[in-house]
């Protein structure tokens, strides 16, 4: 990363970006509702995918509103606490569906983590 200036809300090292690749789009939950669990409501940022121009209000993974059962899920508040120190005004709030479409955070991770638009060069 030699020469490179590293921005916030920006990816450091990837070696492609195509965000018009649509490899199999990793859509969350099987339907599950998630009204009534917690979210992290932060100030808009953009997704560091390029040429991309979703702007998210949440904590988000694939531009799906990032959830958690319990309010004093450690995750949870770790994920707040970073955004705090990135100046992105957290707070963490009930979802709602009107947020958009969600994904429990443990099945993201479980899914392995994945992230719109950005993939690795074969």
């Amino acid at each position: 990363m030699e020469g490179e200036e590293l921005h916030l809300g920006r990816a450091g090292v990837v070696e492609h970006v195509d965000p018009d690749v649509d490899e199999e789009l990793w859509t969350g939950d099987d339907d599950e509702s998630h009204a009534g669990w917690y979210c992290v409501r932060t100030d808009p940022f953009p997704c560091p995918a390029s040429g991309c121009g979703f702007v998210a209000e949440f904590m988000t993974a694939a531009h799906l509103v990032l959830v958690w059962e319990e309010r004093d899920d450690p995750n949870l508040l770790r994920h707040a606490q970073r955004a705090k120190e990135v100046g992105r005004n957290p707070r963490v709030v009930t979802y709602e569906a009107g947020y958009g479409p969600s994904a429990s955070y443990y099945a993201w991770e479980a899914a392995g983590r994945p992230v719109h638009g950005v993939r690795q060069a074969s």
